[in-house]
C-alpha cells in the first residue's frame, strides 16, 4: 500500500514538473508582440505641425483637419507642440482628395445614404539631422501605406454632411497619430 501511494505521489509530481517545464518554456518562446517601454521614439520630443496644405475646392477642411491632428497628438502622444524654429521633428501634409459618393438612392433619385472619403499625403521629418521619419500617402503601389478615411451618413434620418466631415475628419487624425509610433 505504501508503495502505490508512493508511485502515485510520483506520478502526480512528474506531471507536475512536465507542466511547469512546458509552461516556463511556452513563456519563454510567447513574445506576443509586447515591449518594455513607450510606444513613441523617447529621442523625440517636440513636434512642428503646419497647416496642412490642399489645392482642392472644399473651403478650411484642411485647417479642421490641422487642429485635429494637433489635438491628438496633445492628448496620445509624449510629444509636445513647438514652434518651426524650436522642434525636434516636422509633421506636414497635404489634403489630396475629397469625395462624396452616393451609396443608395430611393425611387426618386434622391441621394438617400451617402459616404464621404479623404485622402492626405504625410510627411514626417526630422529637423535636427534632416533625416525622413516616414512618409505616408494614398496607395500608389504596393510600399506606400494607405491614409484613407471614410465616414457614412442618411440625409433622410437627420444626419448631415458636417457631422460626417468631422468623424472623417477624427479618424483621419488617429491614424496619422498612430503612424506617429516608433517602429518595431
Amino acid at each position: 500500500m505504501f508503495g502505490q501511494l508512493y508511485a502515485s505521489k510520483s506520478r502526480l509530481h512528474s506531471r507536475a514538473v512536465r507542466f511547469l517545464c512546458l509552461f516556463a518554456w511556452l513563456c519563454a518562446h510567447s513574445g506576443c508582440g509586447y515591449t518594455i517601454g513607450g510606444a513613441y521614439d523617447p529621442e523625440i520630443r517636440t513636434v512642428h505641425v503646419p497647416i496642412f496644405t490642399s489645392d482642392l475646392f472644399r473651403r478650411d477642411v484642411n485647417i479642421e483637419l490641422t487642429e485635429a491632428v494637433q489635438k491628438e497628438i496633445q492628448t496620445r502622444t509624449p510629444f509636445r507642440l513647438a514652434s518651426a524654429d524650436r522642434a525636434d521633428t516636422r509633421l506636414s501634409g497635404k489634403l489630396i482628395e475629397i469625395r462624396k459618393d452616393v451609396l443608395g438612392e430611393t425611387r426618386f433619385d434622391d441621394a438617400r445614404q451617402l459616404q464621404l472619403s479623404f485622402a492626405v499625403e504625410i510627411l514626417w521629418e526630422d529637423l535636427r539631422g534632416g533625416a525622413l521619419i516616414t512618409q505616408s500617402t494614398v496607395p500608389i503601389d504596393q510600399k506606400t501605406h494607405q491614409l484613407l478615411s471614410q465616414a457614412n451618413f442618411t440625409p433622410e434620418i437627420g444626419q448631415s454632411y458636417a457631422t460626417a466631415k468631422q468623424e472623417a475628419i477624427n479618424q483621419l487624425a488617429r491614424r496619422i497619430v498612430d503612424k506617429m509610433e516608433a517602429p518595431w
